[in-house]
């Protein structure tokens, strides 16, 4: 309800929410569309056209390329200055909006923590209160005394009239230690993931990017590695996450593993943890000869044995491994139930509704599980 002021007092009216600047309906559906093409801003602009056409989103005063010139004037387009340019691109600012706008999408609005990390159950230094006190000891930082409950303590060992403060008195608040964690997060971009009419790459992407943007709002000392999977595994940017595309790729599991092994190991952080992302078995091999090993059909012994020892691997080092199935191909269930096991992580069946949700319930878990003093 909405209140309005009158020299009786307070009449309520229903709330009724502000209209949206013309800017700014134009934009909301173009972050979207623009995710969908993969930062193709002609692409995108040609989905506007047809939008704007279908659901008259333009009005006298405002219409499509009205929004185009905002678009520039506000840096968020700029003229394409790749070698096969000559059109429009996005810019940095573009892509931090489409990363808040998967963040709000999928995680909900976040509210900025003030130092963004992790609360473990240990006490130490450096964290937020916990609520317990103790007495103080030398060496204790002196900003962490109550004065509250160190002035209290002085009153009943020395009465009010003898008021003095000593050592004794002294108490600290307690705090609970904080913790890095670093996560690699693994997207499968083989051919299967834009198969038989499913986009499975888009909502990929938006996971990837509301992560980025979630880790940086409230952890902003944790790490997130992104790497992609095809028949090769490879680091992106995240500034690369807009423009990710899927390619005429199998599923070489073990590479992106590897490569997400490595990534972990040159943290100098104990917790440690690993997201994958896929919709398909491992089919691919990449042998020592440099030539790959491909297989379609079913489990191949050869490349899921592979993928099991570097479950182990992982586990021996004390990586888990989450995996997220965006499909219920029946061999790929076979292969993650036994992979899980082998790792000791953790796997979910998931639609691509869900996909964001659940991959944020499980970071939180895993942080709160896995985060050490």
């Amino acid at each position: 309800m909405q209140p309005i002021n009158r020299t009786s007092g307070f009449v309520f009216s229903e709330f009724t929410e502000e209209p949206k600047e013309p800017f700014d309906v134009f934009f909301d559906i173009f972050k979207e569309v623009i995710t969908h093409t993969s930062g193709d801003v002609e692409e995108a602009l040609d989905w506007m056209r047809h939008l704007d056409k279908e659901y008259k989103l333009s009005t006298p005063e405002y219409n499509l390329d009205d929004f185009i010139e905002d678009l520039k004037k506000r840096g968020y387009l700029k003229d394409d200055d790749a070698p096969e340019g000559g059109g429009l691109a996005i810019t940095e600012k573009t892509e931090r909006a489409i990363r808040q706008n998967a963040l709000n999408q999928i995680f909900g609005k976040l509210r900025k923590s003030g130092r963004g990390n992790h609360t473990t159950k240990h006490v130490g230094e450096g964290g937020e209160e916990s609520g317990e006190i103790r007495n103080y000891v030398f060496g204790d930082s002196l900003s962490r005394i109550s004065m509250t409950e160190s002035i209290k303590n002085a009153q009943i060992n020395g009465g009010l009239d003898d008021f003095q403060l000593s050592e004794r008195d002294l108490v600290i608040n307690e705090t609970h230690h904080k913790a890095q964690m670093s996560t690699v997060l693994m997207i499968d971009i083989s051919h299967s993931m834009i198969l038989y009419g499913e986009d499975r790459i888009t909502p990929a992407k938006k996971v990837a990017m509301a992560l980025v943007e979630l880790i940086r709002n409230r952890y902003p000392k944790d790490t997130l590695d992104i790497l992609v999977f095809g028949n090769d595994a490879w680091p992106i940017k995240v500034k690369d996450l807009p423009y990710l595309q899927v390619g005429p790729y199998h599923t070489n599991t073990v590479a992106g593993i590897e490569l997400a092994l490595d990534l972990l190991r040159r943290k100098k952080n104990t917790n440690k943890q690993i997201f994958m992302i896929t919709d398909g078995k491992p089919s691919c091999l990449r042998l020592s000869t440099g030539e790959y090993y491909k297989n379609s059909f079913g489990l191949d012994p050869e490349i899921t044995e592979k993928c099991y020892t570097m479950a182990k691997q992982a586990r021996k080092l004390q990586i888990p491994i989450t995996t997220f199935m965006i499909a219920k191909d029946e061999y790929l269930m076979e292969f993650v139930e036994k992979f899980t096991k082998e790792n000791q992580g953790k796997a979910f069946y998931t639609g691509l509704k869900g996909l964001g949700e659940m991959i944020f319930e499980d970071y939180e878990v895993n942080r709160k599980r896995r985060i050490k003093g």
